[in-house]
């Protein structure tokens, strides 16, 4: 073992060494908060106010869909990745990458096209680069977590033309307990991959002063598959292993607070699929060549492997991290915003116990935001935004030159409401410099981006958004210098210094009823990408592919929703689904994008008996066939999963129970969107049960 302390148990000395806490420990627990029963016939639940909203909009005034997971419904699909954790709502899907890596894809939109942030501040991990780098975020460590769908939150970067996904934490306190302390535990497991976990958090607080710790640890096998894979019966190398840790103190004053958190993650995961088969191909010009040639007796591909078993990946991140907000900090100005990190990225992909690639990621980020008071019946928020990023790749798949990425950014973002229409508007202006440590030429790139949107309340309960944008994604330093083979994705990938920054002309329009029996959210869009960045393959040999970054026009076009029904005071019924369409558009003909998601249609069933609710859930995804070139069809697959969970207490302390069986018929599924679909297919029939003790 390293010597470097672990996270869980710094976080536990930690939290445990404050006086505060320990005098607070003798006073009474926290009564939960009261939350309004679900689907009571005839009343109108209260909107949740959007964090990552600028302007701290609540979810029905978005102009685009927003989804947003929190309390009882958070806590039944919190899964060990975030793509699995939000997979099942309407137009998201999960990269899956066996069980320990697993991004969100929106809108059929995945990798730097989708934003990832922890409190409104960027994780700067290396889930970006490639499938199966984890995202450095624990989902059960998560007080809340909200979708933006579409190139809608340009506070964040004109380049999530996909989406951000916004994962709030109690890392760092906002107020001080009311009865000095206060916190949960939880303890949770499941059958398919024999799952283990156990987190904890708690909060103590005296004054003006609060600390915060929390941590989890999670010991999960490789996971078993649906019936009838020729594979066997579970996905070898599937395993998962967490620990992570986090300390946070702030100061809180009656006009805001002040706080800093450190937070440490240990992860150790499988990568299925992986081949030493094509490590000895390269490239001739446009073709590849795999094998041996006579006058490469002497090739640094020549390695001796024994049977070690699945490469894995060894990751460590170390991340501060400073929260704050001040309101009235100016004349004129109603609110002040701040946001900065420090990451300290490694992984190790090992194989026959030795490290083959050593990934590094050192990067800063930092955000203010003002907030202005109204003028000429205006509110709006002005901000500045800065990140470096120091990346590098070492080792025998080391495919990307080190490069140091630059980035700095201003934002306007106003809105004005006109009786029952109210409008929005941003603007965004971001500059980029690359440099590279290579022979390949340093690139500088600029980006601008503009939205205007409008939200129309015209009956109560009634409202009609539209969206319209353009918004430029400035390319990453992996699509201007990648060179060299990656056996995680079977690829041979080769990056291009011309690139320029891909344009985003989206049209997005959304239907909502926020009240009564029947409240429904239904989304349309069109997105069309003027010079969008794909990987264009050029040859392919037993399965391993030669890519080239280029840039062609593309279009994305989709609908997806929800209605419910609510069948009386006990149960409501949900019907669902999505649909997106994503091909290249030329003058020689349309081909479609790989990875594409299917559609997906189904119906949900929920009751509300008090202090019991449960749900019965049954969905089909379709087949997809509509493939790019070198990609095979995914079959379809039907889905049945049930869930269910009671309140009760423990003494004075308030205690959640609950179990969920996902794939309840022990379905064989594969993922479109994974790039090792048919070495890693989905999970089979998996019971989950869990417990969580709040005080």
């Amino acid at each position: 073992m390293s010597a470097q302390p672990r996270p869980l148990a710094l976080a536990l000395l930690l939290a445990f060494s404050s006086p505060a806490a320990f005098h607070a420990a003798t006073a009474s627990a926290a009564e939960p908060a009261t939350a309004p029963a679900e689907g009571e016939t005839g009343i109108t639940l209260a909107p949740v106010t959007v964090s990552a909203s600028a302007l701290s909009l609540g979810s029905d005034d978005m102009s685009t869909p927003v989804s947003v997971l929190e309390g009882d419904e958070l806590l039944r699909r919190r899964e060990a990745s975030l793509g699995e954790t939000l997979e099942r709502e309407p137009g998201i899907a999960a990269s899956h990458f066996g069980a320990g890596a697993s991004r969100p894809v929106i809108r059929g939109m995945d990798g730097p096209r989708v934003k990832i942030l922890s409190d409104g501040s960027e994780i700067m991990d290396a889930s970006t680069v490639s499938p199966d780098h984890a995202v450095a975020l624990e989902p059960l460590l998560s007080r809340q977590i909200e979708v933006l769908r579409g190139p809608s939150a340009l506070a964040y970067g004109g380049g999530a033309i996909g989406g951000v996904v916004n994962v709030l934490d109690d890392k760092i306190p906002t107020e001080v307990p009311q009865n000095g302390i206060e916190g949960s535990v939880e303890l949770r497991g499941n059958t398919a991959a024999k799952e283990g976990a156990g987190a904890f958090a708690i909060t103590g607080g005296s004054g003006n002063f609060a600390i915060h710790a929390e941590g989890l640890k999670r010991d999960a096998r490789d996971y078993a598959v649906g019936h009838g894979w020729s594979g066997g019966g579970r996905v070898d190398g599937s395993y998962n292993e967490t620990e992570t840790g986090s300390v946070g103190l702030s100061w809180i004053g009656d006009r805001g607070y002040l706080g800093l958190a450190y937070t440490s993650q240990r992860n150790e995961y499988g990568l299925p699929g992986h081949s030493h088969e094509l490590e000895g191909c390269h490239t001739h010009g446009d073709e590849l060549h795999c094998g041996d040639h006579d006058d490469d007796d002497d090739d640094d591909h020549d390695h001796d492997h024994e049977e070690g078993g699945v490469p894995y990946v060894k990751l460590r991140s170390e991340r501060w991290e400073m929260r704050g907000e001040l309101l009235e900090p100016l004349p004129g100005f109603a609110r002040l915003r701040v946001r900065a990190g420090h990451t300290d990225y490694q992984h190790d992909e090992i194989e026959d116990g030795a490290v083959a690639t050593r990934f590094k990621n050192k990067a800063q980020d930092g955000r203010f935001e003002l907030e202005h008071e109204p003028l000429a019946g205006w509110r709006g928020v002005i901000g500045v935004q800065a990140s470096r990023r120091d990346f590098s790749a070492q080792g025998e798949e080391s495919y990307v030159a080190p490069t140091l990425t630059r980035k700095n950014a201003l934002f306007l973002i106003e809105e004005r409401r006109f009786g029952d229409v109210r409008v929005e508007a941003g603007l965004r202006q971001e500059w980029q410099d690359i440099d590279v440590d290579s022979t390949q030429r340093d690139r500088s790139h600029t980006g601008s981006s503009v939205s205007l949107g409008a939200v129309w309340s015209f009956a109560p309960q009634y409202s009609l958004g539209l969206s319209l944008s353009r918004a430029q994604r400035l390319p990453t330093a992996e699509e201007l210098y990648a060179d060299g083979l990656h056996m995680a994705t079977r690829t041979y990938e080769r990056g291009n210094q011309d690139l320029k920054a891909e344009t985003s002309h989206n049209v997005d329009i959304t239907l909502r009823k926020q009240g009564g029996d029947t409240t429904f959210s239904v989304s349309a869009y069109h997105n069309r990408v003027s010079d969008y960045i794909f990987a264009n393959t050029l040859d392919e040999v037993e399965g391993l592919q030669l890519i080239e970054y280029a840039q062609r026009d593309a279009v994305f076009t989709g609908i997806e929703g929800q209605v419910r029904q609510q069948l009386d005071r006990t149960y409501g019924l949900t019907l669902f689904g999505d649909y997106v369409r994503a091909r290249l558009a030329s003058g020689d003909g349309d081909r479609d994008l790989p990875r594409i998601p299917a559609h997906r249609v189904g119906l949900r069933l929920d009751g509300n008996w008090n202090v019991l609710r449960g749900e019965a859930e049954v969905y089909r995804v379709g087949k997809q066939d509509k493939v790019a070139e070198y990609e095979s069809s995914t079959p379809g697959y039907t889905m049945v999963n049930l869930g269910v969970s009671y309140q009760t207490r423990y003494e004075r302390f308030p205690v959640q129970l609950y179990l969920k069986a996902n794939n309840l018929t022990d379905q064989k599924a594969y993922s479109h969107t994974s790039f090792i679909k048919d070495a890693a297919p989905l999970a089979g029939r998996n019971l989950t049960a869990g417990v969580r003790l709040s005080f």
